[in-house]
This record gives structure tokens, sequence and C-alpha cells, in this order.
């Protein structure tokens, strides 16, 4: 059938980077029509996705599937290879969801919009290529592709100190990414004949020991950064406090996912030896980052700044979920990275929508700006309860899993899995104090200062209503002469958008879990093995220690899924 042997990844890919070329020719006077056609590509790419995953991907296999594969240098073994599976399609959908609406979330962009939207369509199409790249130097040329549309949205269209915080952003993010670069090298060239960048083929390669030790601490760094894990996390904070809104919800949306999904795909599934001796590192860099994110965030008086931090904070449950050693905790781990780039994504598309108004993002300067708008408000405090962990929302789901996979793991000694779980309690205990807080300052908070000088306000014939008038920012009004302040239709729709799912699956949290069960499932049983296999063999490094995982009884590993035969020696395989 033409469907089969369709290149349906690569149209995913390439459609929104083509159409981007195309942004030059497009007849535009007022930036109207730009608008309008990029908003199209998006969603056009987004309905693309949606029916290829539809009818070609299949849950239950836990291997690659519509795989496509041309070749690209063959004389260094680098093809144009390209799939997905369980990993991969969730993020692909997240990113396709996002970025679209970033589109629809920017548009009242007027300066340099041709640059602007061409820009976002550019990042994209590297967004969707992480995600889908089979090929590791495939994956590494369009990581680094994705930094530049990055870096330019940001030093042009950011706030007062921009260029300081894009520069700030390519140094660390570029820097790391070097250590992806060269783990892909040290992997392909290893063992002699014919180098291969294919993550298959990568797979079934028998790494040293410590060769296999270096490649992972380099592969978590690069990744570490792009997931903000401390210390390397300070780029993040700066990045959104400058970006504009859209960019922002990119940043926090796909692009931190962006450093889990490297871990899971590189860390676990090709190095998984290895993981087993950084795993119990990861779990206390994750309590560090949970709890340390969230006490950073009640210092900051500015509003993106505090949800910046509240990511720095959230991306700790995804490495607790990694490191758990159990089916649950990195079924929750992909789900928190889903789950917080929906709620993410709203919460700074809101907080933009609160800049358009206020021209502000100092909470303190903000007032009762509940009173004026009351529909931001409503959707705001829906976006904050999410981010909480409500339960009946996804948020709530995707926490529990991690709690419940950690506190279950039998690779972990019973005191350290106590201190673990009561150590991120105390974070999660932390998250509703400073986001309730920062609800009340936003709208409600009645102590504070006008920002702008009532008297000067032309009220002479009101001025025994003065003591109603609203002030945010830099602009002062009564209550009945400002209804265009409040939401308009375009933004309720945007922040529905996200909601939906974001209450869908903390109602069902399955409809996202069974896309990738069968995959996670197989990757945590490759883990495992290799955790029995080592823990056999050096018996002694397991002792009844605090910071590393105990000895166990060697259960019998279960079967990778329909992983059959000569197979079983790896998670990977292919299916066409």
């Amino acid at each position: 059938m033409v469907a089969d042997q369709f290149p349906w990844l690569t149209a995913i890919v390439i459609l929104p980077l083509l159409a981007s070329l195309a942004i030059p020719f497009v007849p535009d006077t007022d930036g109207k029509t730009i608008r309008w056609y990029a908003l199209g590509v998006g969603i056009a790419d987004f309905v693309l996705m949606c029916w290829v995953f539809w009818t070609h991907y299949d849950p239950s296999i836990s291997s690659f599937q519509i795989v496509e594969q041309y070749p690209w240098i063959p004389s260094l073994g680098l093809n144009w290879s390209v799939s997905v599976d369980g990993l991969s399609v969730p993020l692909v959908l997240l990113a396709g969801l996002v970025t679209t609406l970033s589109i629809f979330a920017a548009w009242e962009v007027d300066r340099k919009p041709r640059l602007f939207y061409f820009l976002m369509l550019v990042m994209y199409s590297a967004q969707i290529g992480v995600f889908v790249a089979q090929d590791i130097m495939l994956l590494f040329i369009v990581w680094e592709l994705e930094l530049i549309p990055v870096y330019l949205l940001i030093s042009i269209w950011g706030g007062q100190n921009r260029r300081y915080a894009a520069t700030k952003f390519l140094i660390y993010t570029a820097g790391a990414s070097i250590f992806i670069l060269i783990a892909a090298l040290a992997m392909a060239f290893y063992g002699g004949g014919t180098p291969t960048f294919d993550m298959v083929e990568l797979g079934l390669k028998d790494y040293p020991l410590g060769l296999e030790l270096l490649l992972y601490a380099g592969l978590l760094i690069a990744f570490g950064v792009k997931l903000a894990i401390f210390p390397f996390h300070t780029w993040l904070p700066d990045a959104h406090g400058e970006a504009s809104s859209p960019v922002s919800m990119i940043l926090a949306g796909v692009l931190l996912k962006m450093g889990g999904y490297g871990l899971i795909r590189l860390n676990l599934e090709l190095l998984p030896q290895a993981h087993v001796y950084f795993a119990p590192i990861m779990a206390v860099l994750g309590v560090v980052n949970i709890i340390y994110g969230a006490l950073n965030s009640f210092g900051q008086s500015n509003m993106k700044r505090r949800l910046a931090n509240s990511s720095i904070s959230h991306m700790g449950f995804v490495l607790l979920g990694i490191a758990s050693f159990t089916d649950l905790g990195i079924n929750g781990a992909l789900l928190q990275m889903i789950s917080h780039g929906l709620i993410a994504s709203v919460l700074f598309f809101l907080a933009g929508v609160t800049y358009d108004r206020t021209h502000t993002m100092i909470m303190d300067e903000m007032g009762e700006i509940g009173k004026v708008m009351p529909k931001v408000f409503a959707l705001f405090t829906v976006g904050t309860m999410a981010s909480l962990a409500l339960p009946g929302m996804s948020g709530f789901a995707s926490e529990l899993s991690v709690f419940v996979g950690v506190a279950t793991s039998d690779m972990y000694s019973g005191s350290f899995r106590a201190v673990t779980v009561f150590l991120a309690a105390v974070g999660l205990i932390l998250t509703p104090i400073y986001l309730l807080s920062m609800l009340r300052q936003l709208f409600y908070n009645c102590g504070t200062l006008a920002a702008c000088d009532l008297e000067d306000l032309n009220l002479q014939n009101q001025r025994n209503n003065l003591d109603e008038a609203v002030c945010f920012g830099n602009s002062c009004v009564l209550p009945g002469d400002a209804p265009f302040i409040d939401a308009k239709p375009r933004e309720v729709a945007i922040a529905f958008c996200f909601l939906i799912p974001i209450v869908g699956i903390g109602f069902y949290p399955n409809m996202a879990m069974q896309v990738y069960d069968a995959k996670t499932v197989a990757v945590n049983a490759e883990v495992r093995q290799s955790y029995i296999q080592i823990a056999q063999d050096n018996p002694e490094i397991y002792a009844k220690g605090f910071l590393v995982p105990k000895i166990a009884q060697a259960p019998k590993v279960p079967t990778l899924g329909k992983i059959t035969g000569s197979e079983s020696a790896s998670v990977f395989g292919l299916v066409k």
C-alpha cells in the first residue's frame, strides 16, 4: 500500500522546515497573513502526526516502528534514520501541540514577523527530529539545530537582559551537547569494523564497564543541562525571565523534555550497566532538584522566574522515576514529562496574557487584577492546581506514580527509600505554598501600592470612586471601564487546549500510559537484567549501604515485550 511505503515520519519532520523557507515569498504587508500561514503549517503537521500514529503505530510493541532509513554519508555510516516507539510518540505529539499553540499565542507579534515565524517553524522541525532520530549522529545534528532558533528568539524578542540570557542559554546547552558528539563517536567506532551510529546496533555492542561509565557521565551532563538538573540549571530562570511567553512555552513544554528523553533513550537503553551505578546518584540529584527548586521559588518576585524554578523542582520527579528500577517509576517519569509540558506551557502562556495587560512581571506591582480579569484568574487557578498536583489533574497521577515506584523499588535499602520519599514529599508540600502565594500576589494582593498616580487619571467626575480603582503595573482603571482587560476568546481557546488533556489524563492516566507502557517495561527489564548480572559478579559493592542498591534475590526477568530469540539481548528491535 502507498500508505505503508510513504515516508510519513520524514514528512512530519521536514514539513515545517520546508514551509519556513517559503515565508519570504508569502505576500504580506502587516504580518497577518504570515501568522495565519505559520499557524496553518503547525496545525497541518500536528494533524498529520496524529493520523500517522493512529494508523501506523502499535503501542503493544516495544521496538521501533515506522522505520525509515536512507543513506546519507555511507562512508561514515551516517544515515537519515527515523522511527518511533513508546518513548517517541507521546513526546512528538506534545511537541506538536505545544509549538502549534505557541504560534497561536504569538498572535500579537508585530516586530519582524517573518523572521519570528520562520524561526518558530525551523524549531518545530528540529524538536520533532530529536524525538524520532534513530541515528545518534542525526540526533546530535538536530539537537544543535534547535539551539539556533531559541537563541535568536530570546535575543531579539526578549526582555531587557535578553542578550545575556540568550548567550548564557547557548553556552550552557551548546557546550554540554559536545558530550553527545563525543559519546556518539566513541560508541560508533568502538569494536572496529565499519562505524555505525544506528541506535539498534549500538545497543547490541558490549562495551567495557569503564568506557560505559565515562559515556554515561558525559551524557548525564549533556542531558542534565537540558533537563535543568542542579547545578547545571542556572540558565533556565534567566532564559524564562527574558524570553517572550510563546518562547517560554516551548522552553518549558518541549526543550526540558528533550533532556529527560535523552536520559531514557541513551543512558538507560544503550548503557544499562552504567545506569546501575549512577541510579542512586540520580535519585539524590532528583531530591535536590525538588527541594532546591521549591525553596528558590519563594525568593522570586518575578512571576516567570518563580514558574521557572517550579519547573526545576518538577524535573526532580523525572530523575527519581528514571532511577527507581521499577516499571511504575519509569512510567511516572515519562508521564511527568508529558504532564509538566502541558501544565508549564499553559502557566507561561497565562503569564504572558497577564503581562500584555500589566506590562510587568513583578507580582507585587499587579495588585487586585482579579477584579477586572476574572477569566484569567480562573484559568490561572486551574493551571496552578494542576501544577501543585491536585487529585484529578495530570500532575497528581504522574507524581504519585513516581512516589509509589520509588517506595516499592526492591533495588534500594529501606532506609534509602524512606529518606528519599520523605524529602520528595517535603518538596511536594512546599509546592502549593509558593504557587498559592503567587496567585494571591497576582490577583488579590490588597496591600499593593499603586504603580501609577491615581490623581493623574481623567476621573474628575468620578472622584468619589477612586477608592475602587484597580491598578496593575502602570495602568489604573475603574472595573466598569475596563471590560476589554479580561481574556479574549483566542486566549481562552488556547488555555482550554492545554487544560482539557491535563484534566483528561488526571482522571484517566492510562490515556497516556497505554501509549508507552510496553516500551518502559522493556527498558526497565533490560536495566534490571544488567543489575542482576553486576550484583552477582560483584556482590561486595552491593553491601547494605545507604546510597547504593542492595543485592536482591535474582528474580526471573520478564520477556521484553514482543522481542524474542536473539533479540532478547537488547531492548531494541525493528518493526517495519
